[in-house]
């Protein structure tokens, strides 16, 4: 059984996006050819299109996926709803697809417009030369003051999930891989610790710690101590587990 939801404003292009999915595996041009996802990128009625496989659930979670938890395909589109309808901005959300048996569910995939961007966060961590990073940095802690002004905890807040796109002087921030996310008031703490897996320099803690401090009104000495412990914290976290994985496999060796 398949269960198809589309955006009305798509829903006249249903027939040609099913086809999208039925030939997902012959035709489309990879984006992201990952071990767990694969993202494919489509030309529909002149309108470059990102359809998004997710990977095949393990047997329990497919059973989860289809009587208890919404799959990661309609959590993706409802997300994004979300998040235009509170002006956030993201891939606009065109429909989700999922395919089932009547013990789970086999397969899903979540349809989005494509968005021709610039550069993704993971750039101005690379390049601390990049041109106007600090302007870019500055205006990002702006987009992530939205969200947590609209109780959007986007739990995957990290490097690359963030596109960036220039726009004569401004910059404009798109969100992408939306399937983990709460809807929640969220204390300064909170909002600190959300920024965590974003990887940042001492210097770019500084920038955006100042900029959120002017926004929030809160102390700047609070929000910055906040923000390098939680990324301090994170860091040393990642960093064990590097550590184990490295010796456990020399063991295995």
């Amino acid at each position: 059984m398949s269960i198809v939801h589309i955006h009305p404003k798509y829903e006249h292009l249903k027939t040609e996006l099913l086809e999208c999915i039925t030939h997902f595996d012959t035709k489309g041009t990879y984006i992201t050819k990952g071990e767990r996802n694969i993202i494919k990128s489509f030309t529909v009625a002149g309108e470059t299109i990102n359809v998004k496989s997710f990977k095949t659930p393990k047997a329990f979670n497919s059973v989860i996926y289809k009587h208890v938890r919404k799959s990661k395909a309609r959590r993706s589109f409802e997300y994004a709803k979300r998040l235009t309808d509170a002006n956030i901005l993201t891939p606009f959300p065109i429909a989700y697809i999922e395919n089932t048996n009547a013990v789970g569910l086999k397969s899903s995939y979540y349809i989005s417009k494509h968005v021709n961007y610039d550069l993704d966060f993971r750039v101005l961590i690379h390049n601390p030369l990049y041109p106007e990073r600090d302007t870019i940095l500055k205006q990002f802690t702006a987009f992530t003051y939205a969200l947590h002004k609209n109780n959007i905890n986007f739990l995957d807040h990290s490097p690359g999930n963030t596109l960036i796109v220039k726009n004569k002087s401004e910059y404009d921030f798109y969100l992408i891989d939306l399937n983990r996310m709460r809807f929640e008031t969220m204390s300064l703490e909170k909002r600190m610790d959300n920024l965590k897996r974003l990887w940042l320099s001492k210097k770019m803690i500084r920038i955006i710690a100042e900029e959120y401090a002017k926004l929030s009104n809160e102390p700047f000495d609070t929000v910055y101590n906040l923000l390098l412990e939680s990324s301090r914290q994170f860091k040393l976290k990642i960093n064990r587990k590097k550590r184990f994985k490295r010796k456990y496999l020399k063991k295995k060796k």
